[in-house]
């Protein structure tokens, strides 16, 4: 994975800043997000990685995008296929969306707790992450009955681990040291 956020990033940058510069961040982050879909579709895979001729690899892949992908997202892909880099869509896409997030000033925050989580407990915890993070947070929500109770609060390189497991698991490591 970290090789191919490597060899995504160029690319994500720079359709990141061409994105900013045109005032098309959604539009490109929505180009994106289509393109990566394609990229990861059954049926293209094998042509991504097969012997087709770049040029018309691009323009098989901007022909199934169709009108989802502007001039300068047509650019990008045929770039992207000149250098054999298509199958690196999906990771391009993830870039940008977190320089998008980064240039927003928002964070995603993945959120799991052992139950279901009112949306009194979801306002409170996103109130608190924006508050300690200076961003606007945008939560994603899961359970996982295994934790017993509490919560696990993922938001960028900040892991908040409030769980009983997670208690459990620091303190069987405390007894045993």
């Amino acid at each position: 994975m970290a090789e191919l956020t490597t060899i995504a990033r160029p690319y994500a940058k720079a359709a990141f800043d061409v994105a900013v510069e045109h005032n098309a961040v959604d539009t490109w982050a929505e180009m994106l997000t289509f393109a990566a879909l394609v990229s990861e579709n059954e049926t293209m895979q094998p042509l991504l990685t097969g012997s087709l001729a770049s040029t018309k690899l691009a323009a098989l892949f901007i022909s199934v995008c169709g009108e989802q992908i502007n001039e300068q997202g047509q650019n990008l892909i045929k770039v992207m296929a000149e250098n054999g880099r298509l199958k690196v869509l999906p990771a391009v896409s993830e870039l940008f969306a977190q320089y998008r997030n980064e240039w927003a000033k928002e964070v995603e925050a993945d959120v799991v707790s052992a139950a279901e989580l009112s949306s009194e407990q979801q306002q409170q915890i996103s109130n608190s992450l924006e508050k300690r993070l200076a961003r606007k947070v945008k939560l994603n929500c899961s359970t996982d009955a295994a934790l017993i109770a509490g919560v696990i609060i993922k938001a960028g390189d900040l892991v908040i681990d409030g769980s009983v497991r997670g208690k459990l698991s620091r303190l069987s490591e405390k007894l045993q040291s």
